[in-house]
């Protein structure tokens, strides 16, 4: 079941390319993190950068770290839109549902977005039963993960579920050096309610939900991409306190109502307050020095010492809400109209001490940025079947943009130390259209025409200009069908996107700079399968892409402070654009992405059902930039799992589980240099084993 169109929904009778993983899919598949969905979904790019993890999918999505833009990629849990991805880690735990939607969402999602969008769902309180799970699970470095969740039924109309997780994990890298810290390592501590309330006649339903997160970490291991000490990937050097505090809560409430018989209200309020605080070693090593007093900290003095420890404040506090009217009327004419609004407050303090390099005394440079963003979009959407088997959709969205964003820069070498607001407004008019016919024998083929957008922002740099909003066209054609008494099922497209005003991220003179790189296009193709033959179970799934840009341009590179004078002249001494020409590859867009698993249930009798399973994921190369080379390129992976299950009285199941079999190593991630802190490598999880248990209670 799919809901991304405000109703449940068949995911073979809505136009659309998604995978839909289920509770007992995402055990089958060992989704334990969001991470994690890079190996099952095709088309789907993670990439955990410090603070954040970046979604991409077809190429699209996020990648620049600015706190106070939107991402291309639009992130959901129970319907409520979590709009920065600081934040959408903390709750992968008692998971019902998981929907992966490829291409545009700019009609029905919330937030207007351009590459596509995740919907997270969890279980909803049952109404006629008391029960619950206690999983726990063990494993090397120090792996202790509890979920435990518990739904009381008070009587037909009322009733609660509760859920929360303990997890901790040593870090996979060993730092050598004297600081103290272990980046990588992680404990996190998490609890979600939610109280559901229905009328007798079932009219009107209610859930109101609340969780707290507490993430904390010793940040990030980054591996020092000039490390002389050791070539082993997993062994950093830093001598500089490194942590990295995620701490916040959600609140929200969702009413649907039949008001009349044909159509229903829905009602979404969310409010969302979570912060970060971190600190790292500037120069990832234990050997270089501070600044010295007696020196300023311009540009070559800092690359002479480059010593430095950065701490950086992020508040987000976050108010949505949004209304719709549903048909609810069987009939040939569905249709959804709503409202939506987002009206956030995000201060960021970001520090840097050049003169210390093992923990954080005194700023030389000092950044702070209050901005405000407030979104507002009118939509509508209808499917009309024409005739029993031929449906017609159409649907728009108009969405206004603000955003204000004070700056206030003190000690920077670059800008003057006052207050410069920035302000702008962007509105863009975005929709879908499609064209269905559902065949007799249960097979859908459909073609659509979808466009996305991303509003616009202003830079952190007082003298650049603000980047303007990027938009996403897709065409869509695409087949879904179930063969074999429903035990097979295959969905495929293939699409083109027509990808304009990218926004990306560089450095400009020390600071960061959001740039609009131009425009690209791509065309893919995907396909997904999935099989239940008794005991037999496998599934695939497969994506070709081939995303460029479309024509020659000059791009700021901030791995090259000289720029390209011959072919990008510019009359600026400090800038660094270079020559991007047509047809270079896009970043994030990974020519191929494959994953496959397959498992067998062997029944034992009275001693329960065995099943061994494994499975594979390939992600091809990709660029994190538009600029080949060894900080820019996240090389070709292939990544092995396999577990066995044992499922016994009904209650009780036991896993034993190898992921990443073969040991690869392989980056996950580029760190890409910046004023507060070198780049680097980040590495993919090597080999890991464990025990999972899980007992289930009540009726």
């Amino acid at each position: 079941m799919v809901t991304a169109e405000r109703r449940e929904q068949s995911l073979q009778d809505v136009p659309i390319s998604a995978t839909v993983l289920t509770t007992a899919e995402l055990s089958r598949r060992g989704v334990q993190d969001v991470t994690n969905l890079q190996q099952v979904a095709p088309s789907i790019t993670i990439a955990p950068l410090h603070r954040s993890v970046l979604i991409n999918i077809r190429g699209v999505g996020m990648s620049q770290l600015v706190p106070t833009s939107s991402p291309g990629v639009a992130y959901y849990l129970d319907g409520q839109l979590i709009p920065h991805e600081q934040f959408i880690g903390q709750s992968f735990f008692d998971i019902g549902a998981i929907e992966v939607l490829r291409g545009p969402q700019g009609t029905l999602t919330g937030q207007n977005a351009t590459g596509g969008a995740v919907f997270v769902r969890t279980p909803e309180p049952k109404f006629d039963a008391t029960s619950g799970y206690v999983e726990q699970t063990v494993g090397d470095y120090d792996v202790f993960r509890t979920i435990a969740a518990l739904n009381m039924a008070f009587n037909d109309n009322l009733a609660l579920r509760v859920a929360g997780t303990h997890d901790e994990r040593d870090s996979f890298s060993r730092n050598i050096g004297p600081s103290g810290s272990q980046p990588g390592d992680m404990k996190l501590d998490a609890v979600r309610a939610n109280l559901a309330f229905r009328s007798n006649d079932e009219r009107l339903k209610a859930n109101l939900r609340g969780e707290f997160f507490d993430y904390r970490t010793g940040s990030v291991a980054v591996k020092n991409r000039a490390d002389t000490v050791s070539g082993d990937p997993f062994v950093i050097e830093e001598d500089a306190r490194a942590y990295l505090n995620q701490k916040g809560y959600r609140l929200s409430t969702e009413i649907r109502y039949d008001a009349l018989e044909s159509a229903q209200i829905r009602f979404l309020s969310s409010y969302q307050d979570g912060y970060t605080r971190d600190q790292i070693d500037g120069d990832r090593s234990a050997t270089a020095l501070p600044v010295p007093a007696n020196l300023s900290t311009s540009g070559a003095n800092t690359t002479a010492f480059p010593g430095r420890v950065p701490r950086t404040t992020t508040d987000f506090r976050t108010l949505i809400n949004e209304i719709n009217l549903i048909s609810t009327a069987k009939g040939p004419l569905q249709w959804v109209v709503g409202a939506f609004s987002l009206d956030e407050s995000i201060p960021v303090t970001s520090l840097r001490d050049n003169r210390s390099t093992t923990d954080f005394v005194q700023s030389n440079s000092t950044i702070q940025i209050r901005t405000q963003n407030t979104s507002t979009s009118l939509f509508g959407q209808m499917n009309w079947y024409v005739t029993p088997r031929v449906e017609v959709l159409a649907g728009g969205r108009h969405t206004w943009d603000r955003q204000i964003s004070d700056r206030y820069v003190l000690q920077s070498v670059v800008q003057p130390a006052n207050l410069v607001r920035g302000i702008i407004d962007t509105e863009q008019l975005t929709g879908k259209v499609g064209l269905s016919y559902h065949m007799e024998e249960g097979t859908l083929l459909y073609a659509t025409a979808s466009k996305g957008y991303r509003a616009g922002g202003v830079n952190t740099f007082v003298n650049t200009p603000n980047y303007e909003p990027e938009r996403n066209i897709v065409y869509e054609a695409g087949a879904k069908t179930e063969l074999f008494d429903r035990r097979l099922r295959i969905n495929g497209d293939v699409f083109h996107s027509d990808y304009k005003d990218i926004q990306l991220q560089s450095l400009l003179q020390g600071l960061p700079l959001v740039q609009n790189a131009a425009s690209g296009e791509s065309w893919g193709a995907e396909l997904e399968l999935t099989g239940q033959f008794d005991a037999l179970g496998l599934n695939a799934g497969v994506s070709y892409l081939d995303a460029e840009f479309s024509r020659t341009v000059c791009i700021n590179n901030s791995n090259n402070p000289a720029g390209d004078r011959v072919n990008c002249p510019s009359s600026s001494a400090t800038a660094a654009d270079e020559l991007v020409t047509k047809g270079s590859p896009l970043p994030y867009s990974p020519k191929w992405t494959i994953n496959a698993g397959i498992q067998y249930a062997i029944d034992a009798g009275s001693q329960g059902v065995f099943t061994p399973r494994v499975q594979w994921s390939h992600l091809s190369e990709q660029l994190v930039t538009p600029f080949p080379s060894f900080r820019t390129i996240i090389g070709a992976r292939d990544v092995f799992d396999a577990r066995l299950t044992w499922d016994f009285l009904e209650r009780y199941r036991i896993e034993a589980y190898v992921s990443n079999v073969t040991d690869e190593t392989y980056v996950a991630a580029q760190v890409q240099a910046s004023p507060t802190a070198d780049g680097g490598y980040v590495y993919g999880a090597p080999r890991q084993y464990g025990l999972r248990a899980t007992v289930r209670f009540g009726d």
